[in-house]
């Protein structure tokens, strides 16, 4: 008989908020002037969020030793890529309208795109191999070290939100001042001091 968890319960609901959101906001027609680029940026910003909420768990254990947040890690890490693969999907379908030799052009010419798509390939292998199923197929050390990739998931995302945005660096700095912030509770813990 399955056991209802209330932390996982609440976790997927929040994690669909901005799904419905948005959703709610196209039924109205009130996604803006250019209703493509909110979606993928929207997508695109709730991706990166979540990754970051993702490698919150962690430093939640070391720190406050809340062993709770570890229920919910797997599910958060696959919204993560439910809203990149959104994100990826809205800028090839909505925005390109699959002209394959011009999203190409644009992956070799713009790097903020290269480095998006990147961390999306990367993010693949870590959502199929999240089960226990496939934990137990690959090792615990060989799967740990093949989702240590997250690491560089971060940062290329990070990388493509900071190079995306026409403002500047500006907005991006509270999400990189996190995750060094996380890295440094990581490094502070593993290094022994």
């Amino acid at each position: 008989m399955p056991t209802f968890n209330a932390l996982k319960i609440v976790c997927f609901i929040a994690c669909c908020a901005p799904l419905f959101w948005l959703g709610t906001q196209a039924f109205y027609h009130q996604l803006g002037a250019n209703p493509i680029e909110t979606v993928i940026h929207f997508s695109g910003l709730w991706a990166l969020r979540l990754l970051l909420i993702t490698l919150t768990v962690t430093p939640l254990r070391i720190v406050f030793d809340w062993q709770q947040p570890l229920q919910i890690r797997r599910m958060l890490g696959l919204f993560s890529f439910f809203y990149a693969t959104l994100h990826v999907l809205a800028y090839v379908v909505l925005d390109q309208y699959f002209a394959w030799p011009d999203i190409f052009a644009d992956i070799i010419k713009r790097p903020y795109i290269t480095l998006g798509l990147s961390a999306w390939i990367l993010l693949v292998p870590l959502a199929i191999t999240s089960t226990h199923k496939m934990i137990g197929r690959l090792g615990w050390q060989r799967w740990q070290r093949l989702h240590q990739l997250i690491y560089i998931i971060a940062v290329a995302a990070l990388l493509h939100y900071a190079l995306l945005i026409k403002a500047g660096w500006g907005q991006a700095w509270p999400y990189i001042a996190v995750f060094a912030l996380l890295m440094a509770v990581r490094i502070k813990k593993f290094s022994g001091q």
